[in-house]
């Protein structure tokens, strides 16, 4: 059964201001136990810890920009 889409924004809020933060702090506690990598190679790590985060997320994330008329049949 799908989430109702008032359960789906205030999870989706919650993630944005709770837990990303959190997995920001996490992120780069990782990357600074690496020996200093080059440049690119920290902005590619970075970038895959950007998308990875969001991947279990997607389906509470789906629709919720939209207005809400529009997710009720």
């Amino acid at each position: 059964m799908p989430l109702p889409y008032k359960t789906r924004r205030y999870i989706s809020i919650l993630l944005l201001c709770v837990g990303l933060p959190i997995y920001i702090v996490v992120a780069t506690t990782l990357v600074g136990y690496l020996d200093r990598p080059s440049v690119l190679i920290e902005l590619l790590i970075y970038a895959a810890f950007g998308v990875l985060w969001a991947l279990p997320f997607k389906n509470i994330f789906k629709g919720v920009g939209v207005a809400e008329e529009r997710n009720n049949p």
